[in-house]
């Protein structure tokens, strides 16, 4: 696959590994900065003047006095403390430097290969596309945190699913790049025919499922209805009245986002029940070992969301359902991969 040495080769391989490690660990640091509340301590983009926390009281004081401007601090939390504002700080603080040192950690790597191993670009293009991606979220990223300063006491969902959905995407080439490594062997992720698409489906499905997730988190979505299987009494809120079409798009309207985001997991489920019987006809003993490992994290990702609902979104379950959405979906593309011949 590749015309470099081996030596190269394994040093590339365990680059992208550490490197998806790097991502996966971002994912959960943001989102438990979203389920903390803490994305929008930090008021201004510093791009280099951030790099390190405050060191005296008089620059705890000063990034405090900025959050005392924005919404979020007047209406929802008017008597919190300094010692509390910390807290929310260090939560963004470690977001953000974790997005500069997985910056770094691909962009000196690539000038390496590139002109001190001489590699050719067209094969460093993936990973110039990764970093170009990487670039882009960390200016989306404050993209969405400004929605949340002036108007609003937290950031817009639809730009945070933007954020969650780009980083689903990084995380996803890194993956597909690892698998073509391991395996010496390159397959094109849309290269479709007809016994690919029942596949791609099922990936685009549960990244459709996560983008729905962001929107249920950016909203606060999953308090208002806390039972199941119903919502409150019902199957259907009871709280949403669908006239018209614009009705039945409507997400910003809490309660309906959060019955897309429940229905979309039975869509999933049912459709998982197809693409496992499409999977045990091959009869091939590693395609069942991956559908196997798939219903598991499936199966543990419903459970983990009924109990974030049941437990008045325990912050420990809420985080974990996020993590396991990761799990699932890179789960889901190795199945695709293995499919490819």
């Amino acid at each position: 696959m590749m015309s470099y040495d081996k030596k190269i080769n394994n040093i590339i391989f365990y680059w992208l590994n550490l490197g998806l490690a790097l991502i996966f660990l971002m994912i959960i640091v943001g989102g438990l900065t979203r389920l903390t509340n803490s994305g929008l301590s930090i008021t201004e983009w510093e791009l280099f003047k951030g790099v390190f926390p405050p060191f005296n009281e008089t620059g705890w004081n000063d990034y405090f006095q900025l959050y005392k401007q924005i919404p979020q601090y007047y209406i929802l939390y008017p008597n919190m403390t300094l010692d509390e504002f910390k807290i929310i700080f260090y939560w963004e603080y470690a977001h953000r430097v974790l997005g500069r040192l997985i910056g770094l950690f691909f962009l000196i790597p690539i000038i390496y290969f590139q002109f001190i191993k001489k590699i050719r670009f067209s094969e460093l293009k993936p990973y110039y596309l990764i970093l170009f991606l990487i670039i882009l979220q960390g200016g989306l990223g404050w993209y969405m945190v400004k929605s949340g300063l002036v108007n609003d006491v937290t950031v817009s969902h639809y730009r945070l699913s933007l954020h969650l959905g780009l980083a689903i995407i990084i995380i996803s080439i890194i993956f597909w790049q690892i698998m073509m490594l391991r395996e010496n062997k390159e397959k094109i992720f849309f290269n479709i025919n007809k016994d690919k698409i029942p596949f791609i489906i099922l990936f685009f499905l549960i990244f459709i499922q996560i983008i729905f997730g962001a929107f249920v988190s950016g909203l606060d979505a999953g308090k208002i209805y806390q039972t199941w299987p119903l919502m409150g009494y019902n199957y259907f809120p009871d709280d949403s009245i669908i006239r018209n079409l614009n009705d039945l798009i409507n997400f910003e309207n809490h309660s309906l986002v959060q019955f897309y985001h429940r229905n979309l997991a039975y869509l999933v489920t049912i459709y998982v029940c197809f693409i496992s019987y499409l999977v045990l006809k091959k009869k091939d003993k590693k395609l069942n070992k991956i559908i196997f490992i798939f219903i598991i994290v499936l199966l543990t990702q419903i459970l983990l969301g009924i109990l974030t609902l049941l437990t008045n979104l325990h912050i420990v379950l809420a985080s974990a359902h996020q993590i396991s959405s990761v799990i699932l979906i890179l789960t889901a593309l190795r199945l695709y991969y293995s499919i490819i011949k």
